[in-house]
């Protein structure tokens, strides 16, 4: 229905943006890697994905920074058990290409590692999108950058959004911030999205 939406970016965080097109502002939920990519630019260009829950008809508008990002959303929640948020969790956690090197080597364990995906839903995912995903180069994977910066209080916020435990998350920031104290706001959530 939508493809993309180009427009002036009114409001981000990491886990959403709002972005005004001719005086309509379109509520998107967004990765951690979108957020990354996104900067501090006053226009964008995401590319969508539009939901509709069965149960109560309540519509969500997804962004992604890249076609490639959208198109892992999708095989993702093409396998049962794996809806939009999962999905969501696991293109914050992990890169597109991280995703795909994680299914072509059957990598159970690192799925495992993201909150809500436990060992069959790892499998199921591994062998329903395994065809699917093409091979990759080692040059294709993804270099996130290291800003330097301290913000906790955002970090924590974006987690409790994703469904994370308060008291467990803060405490892997604040262990995190202690050995890091310039990684950036994207770094930390990667991290504690890893260890968590």
């Amino acid at each position: 229905m939508l493809q993309h939406l180009s427009g002036k970016l009114v409001e981000k965080s990491p886990v959403h943006a709002v972005i005004d097109v001719g005086g309509v502002g379109y509520f998107l939920q967004i990765s951690l890697h979108t957020f990354g990519k996104i900067g501090t630019t006053d226009t964008v260009r995401l590319y969508t994905h539009l939901t509709i829950n069965s149960n109560d008809f309540s519509v969500t508008l997804y962004g992604f920074a890249d076609d490639a990002e959208r198109d892992v959303f999708r095989k993702l929640i093409s396998v049962s058990g794996i809806g939009p948020n999962t999905a969501r969790m696991i293109l914050s956690g992990r890169s597109t290409d991280e995703v795909k090197h994680m299914i072509l080597t059957r990598d159970v364990a690192g799925f495992k590692g993201i909150k809500g995906i436990g060992e069959k839903t790892a499998e199921r995912v591994i062998v329903d999108l395994h065809d699917k995903i093409g091979k990759l180069s080692e040059s294709q994977y993804e270099k996130v950058p290291v800003a330097h910066n301290t913000m906790k209080f955002e970090a924590l916020a974006a987690l409790t959004s994703l469904g994370l435990d308060k008291t467990k998350t803060d405490k892997a920031l604040d262990k995190i911030m202690m050995t890091q104290p310039e990684a950036s706001l994207e770094d930390l959530i990667k991290q504690v999205l890893k260890q968590i």
